[in-house]
């Protein structure tokens, strides 16, 4: 707390005053470092109609945040203090994440209604898309692993072919015949 107060360039009973714990001030500073870090993709401005293009935008925007420095620190720090600071860890999906899969969420709605995908658990399936573009580069920032924008842009645009190919509406197949009826 002193090298904090110091820092600062406050007195250590000021900052006590604020901030009555470590605890505290923790969880206010991280809380602060990841509003700093949102980043809204709606501030893209409109997203294409069609949904390859418009996934694609917001598949960019969630590997961006995925291996950008300052989200992978914080990751880490989620990591590594969520047993003792749990609600830190809840805190870092909310805060970092949730703009990202609400986007997301919309758009799947949006192409419900229009009947071009077919979803029936949007939430999930926003997770799952979420998971295809962000997961594994995150993981790999956080062990200073990053792919080249070249390969990212290859894994990206086939995590969005192979999502579409999941939930994009199927028009009517003809009916099959049964085998079991009499010829």
């Amino acid at each position: 707390m002193e090298a904090v107060a110091q820092a600062a360039g406050v007195t250590k009973s000021t900052l006590y005053g604020r901030f009555p714990d470590k605890r505290t001030l923790f969880l206010a500073v991280s809380a602060w470092a990841l509003t700093r870090q949102v980043r809204d993709v709606r501030a893209l401005g409109p997203l294409p109609d069609e949904p390859a293009d418009a996934l694609l935008i917001v598949a960019r925007g969630i590997l961006a945040r995925s291996v950008d420095p300052d989200i992978v620190r914080i990751n880490r720090m989620a990591i590594a203090e969520s047993e003792r600071f749990p609600e830190f860890a809840a805190s870092t999906r909310t805060l970092a994440w949730s703009p990202h899969l609400q986007t997301i969420v919309d758009l799947l709605r949006r192409y419900e209604q229009e009947a071009t995908m077919a979803v029936p658990d949007v939430e999930l399936t926003a997770e799952h898309f979420f998971a295809m573009v962000g997961a594994l580069p995150a993981w790999l920032a956080a062990y200073g692993i990053r792919r080249t924008p070249e390969e990212e842009e290859r894994h990206l645009r086939h995590a969005v072919a192979l999502f579409l190919d999941g939930v994009l509406a199927r028009t009517a197949r003809p009916a099959q015949p049964d085998s079991r009826s009499a010829v």
